[in-house]
């Protein structure tokens, strides 16, 4: 008998210990909404490709069980799917364990930050915070509460033809400068046109390129170049006398070669004519490429001394040294530089659309490439820079630019493989490397993308654009917009938005020139991160005009969270 009362005793107090658990668990699920929760920004948002979230949990005094635990796990939950973050735990003041402890009497603060991977769907979700409780075997889960509802994805929101490539241009120019050019020598203090002079290569290559132009039916003259000089010795009179007689000789043999080729070159302007009386420049020049004894002597002389004069004196006062500039130098200077200039005309586009569809080998290289832009459809510019492979295969932008056009196609695979192709036969071409760096980051390889944009300097504002997406991807804004640039486009004016510069958000928008319903939809938010509501209606209003879609996007958008409600806003989102 005593011993079952013993029993009954125990049971009764073990009883008892499970019934002050549970209560004291059940205690603090019923006060539960005493718990605050506050978050900053008060509406989460995606950067970098995570939503990150801040939450400051405030647990009042005389709510806590000391022997309790209690975790906390935010949820974000949306249609399809939900997504937790990392749980935190506190405990009480007689709770085993090594979390944050929080004081029965006065309560106590959780501070808590951490992220998790963004998925376009939790543009409209709620983030619910899920509570258990523990003391000792027992636990109670509380009912979620929803502390947040959205998350502003407008980083994520980078437009989706945002990644660019960069052609291999072509060089064609249908109208090429040509020239041919000699020197007519004199003697000293003389301004004759000599007969062998006349006979040199130089001078007969002036001849035969005369009369190639002459015949030819896609070149015409430009006019002709005629510079005279006189050797920087003996008085500058004389000099000056000089080089006028041989701009006006060689002028004289000049236009005997036009007319006996039959070219009026008698027009006022067919000529520019110039003579230098005391040629101290080319002096200078042909000094310094010199093996002459103290030319760094004579050098320092020129720099010394801008007196004509003084500068022939203290030169002819190196009398050894003289008698070699004399020999060697001197007679350089004294000469006509003759220059005939013309144009050769190209084919007209007309013969280059019709060559490279029929007859693409007659087209240099130059002109096939220039073949393909005259089209207006990436069917017939591949086709093109197909044939131009076929024709020019060692040349690295054929194979880039068939990559290019399957590239802006969608077609990622065969694009590659042309790519590949190109570096082959130019390794680590810029634009190639940019193009290979592109691929990797359609692909999400960041990494991988950084690294062939690394060997794509100087590609130009292509890589500029594509280094800007990946900042803005990480959430680099700062840099993104240093990488955009004076770009006008609807990235560099969303890296603006989100870098907090509005103003130049704007001023980037109403700068360029193709605005289409991506760029009022960017130009509402600035208005709505501005308290702009007559700016937030009149771009929504063109954004959906110019594209219906966006009804139902800012309808959702947690951008337009304040407006959700206003009568104009409904008007033009439903």
């Amino acid at each position: 008998m005593k011993r079952t009362k013993i029993k009954l005793l125990s049971y009764f107090a073990i009883a008892a210990v499970l019934l002050a658990s549970c209560s004291g668990l059940d205690k603090m699920r019923t006060n539960a909404p005493d718990i605050s929760y506050s978050l900053t920004p008060e509406v989460l948002e995606a950067h970098g490709g995570k939503v990150e979230t801040n939450i400051r949990v405030q647990i009042p005094g005389s709510y806590f069980d000391p022997k309790a635990t209690m975790e906390f796990t935010p949820v974000l939950v949306y249609e399809g799917g939900e997504k937790a973050y990392p749980t935190y735990t506190v405990q009480g003041e007689k709770a085993s364990g090594n979390a944050q402890v929080i004081s029965k009497l006065n309560g106590g603060q959780v501070n808590y930050t951490n992220s998790v991977e963004y998925d376009p769907a939790m543009r409209v979700s709620e983030l619910e915070m899920r509570i258990t409780a523990s003391r000792g075997a027992n636990s109670v889960t509380f009912p979620g509460i929803v502390i947040a509802e959205g998350v502003i994805s407008t980083a994520a929101s980078l437009d989706a033809e945002s990644v660019q490539g960069k052609i291999g241009a072509d060089n064609f120019q249908r109208v090429i400068p040509i020239s041919k050019s000699a020197d007519i020598l004199y003697l000293i203090q003389q301004a004759n046109v000599r007969g062998s002079e006349l006979n040199k290569a130089e001078v007969k290559a002036i001849n035969d390129f005369i009369k190639e132009v002459k015949e030819a039916e896609n070149k015409e003259f430009k006019g002709a170049n005629i510079s005279a000089y006189a050797s920087p010795d003996g008085p500058v009179n004389l000099n000056t006398r000089l080089a006028g007689q041989r701009e006006s000789s060689a002028k004289t043999a000049l236009s005997r070669q036009f007319s006996r080729s039959k070219v009026d070159d008698k027009d006022a302007d067919f000529y520019d004519l110039k003579n230098t009386p005391e040629d101290w420049e080319g002096f200078k020049a042909l000094m310094e490429n010199s093996e002459i004894q103290d030319k760094d002597l004579i050098l320092r002389v020129l720099s010394m001394h801008s007196d004509p004069e003084v500068r022939e004196r203290e030169i002819k006062n190196m009398s050894e040294t003289f008698e070699v500039i004399a020999k060697e130098i001197l007679p350089q200077l004294r000469r006509s530089k003759i220059s005939v200039n013309a144009e050769e005309i190209g084919k007209s586009d007309e013969e280059i659309a019709e060559l490279a569809s029929n007859n693409p080998s007659e087209l240099n290289v130059e002109e096939i490439l220039y073949a393909a832009t005259l089209e207006d459809s990436n069917k017939e510019k591949l086709a093109i820079y197909k044939k131009a492979a076929e024709v020019y295969p060692n040349d690295w932008r054929t194979h880039n630019n068939i990559g290019y056009v399957l590239y802006n196609d969608g077609n990622y695979k065969d694009a590659k493989v042309a790519f590949e192709k190109a570096n082959s036969v130019k390794p680590n071409e810029p634009a190639v490397m940019n193009n290979l760096g592109a691929l990797e980051l359609q692909d999400g390889n960041i990494e991988k993308a950084e690294e062939y944009f690394g060997g794509a300097a100087g590609a130009g504002a292509e890589l500029d654009n594509n280094l800007g997406v990946i900042a803005m991807k990480k959430g680099e804004y700062p840099q993104a917009v240093r990488y955009f640039g004076n770009s006008t486009s609807n990235n560099a004016a969303l890296s603006r938005i989100l870098n907090g510069d509005y103003q130049g958000a704007e001023a980037t928008i109403q700068a360029n020139a193709d605005k289409d319903a991506r760029s009022y939809y960017l130009n509402a938010i600035v208005g709505a991160r501005t308290n702009n509501s007559e700016k937030v209606f009149a771009n929504l209003r063109k954004a959906v005009e110019l594209d219906g879609d966006n009804k139902k996007l800012a309808a959702t958008d947690m951008e337009f969270a304040k407006y959700f409600e206003d009568v104009t806003f409904k008007s033009i989102v439903q």
